[in-house]
């Protein structure tokens, strides 16, 4: 019997790091694409690419400072257009081989689920069985972001599908504007509807 796979998508401030948390809590295995690019910049071959496009600046004393990296790719279509081709086929490799490890536990999570900011802007839907969105009002996400010393909320959610859209699209939406436990109740009723 297939591991049910999911894609978890959100948009900055939303919580999906912490819906993400609570699956793991409730028995998914879980993945998150940031972490796994957080890895890639650690390998000699990105952070050299990186380097040779844009400079010593984005890895001081030979480690990728993501700000630095950000702020080109943030800048110009292109060169965010040259980032994504470096990185997504690396992280979609690693996802594939992360899904093959899962398959083959015993006992089988309840889902196999990939934390995947850009989900539905990258055209990834259709690669998993299940995706849920997690949004939050408004102010609750900018005062998430703005605690984690993220300040370029506006220009980084410019590049992202608006959270109406992003629910619209998913399998399952949820709305994080109450405490983890609440989160996790209906993370829960989720699993409950993706198991066969």
């Amino acid at each position: 019997m297939a591991v049910p796979f999911v894609g978890l998508t959100g948009g900055l401030g939303a919580g999906k790091s912490t819906a993400l948390a609570a699956l793991e809590d409730l028995g998914a295995a879980t993945l998150s694409t940031d972490a796994v690019v957080h890895e890639l910049y650690a390998t000699d071959e990105v952070r050299d690419a990186v380097v040779e496009r844009w400079g010593p600046e984005v890895a001081p004393g030979g480690v990728v400072d993501r700000r630095a990296v950000a702020a080109h790719a943030f800048a110009d279509p292109q060169e965010r257009g040259w980032l994504e081709g470096l990185l997504w086929p690396r992280v979609g490799r690693r996802v594939a081989e992360w899904r093959e490890d899962v398959s083959r536990r015993r006992p089988p999570p309840r889902a196999a689920v990939v934390e995947t900011p850009l989900l539905f802007e990258a055209g990834l839907e259709g690669m998993y069985d299940a995706t849920i969105a997690v949004v939050a009002p408004e102010d609750l996400r900018a005062a998430r972001a703005a605690a984690r010393g993220h300040h370029a909320v506006d220009e980084r959610a410019a590049r992202q599908l608006s959270q109406d859209e992003k629910a619209q699209r998913a399998t399952f939406a949820l709305v994080n504007a109450g405490t983890v436990a609440d989160l996790e109740l209906e993370l829960s009723a989720i699993l409950a509807k993706l198991s066969p």
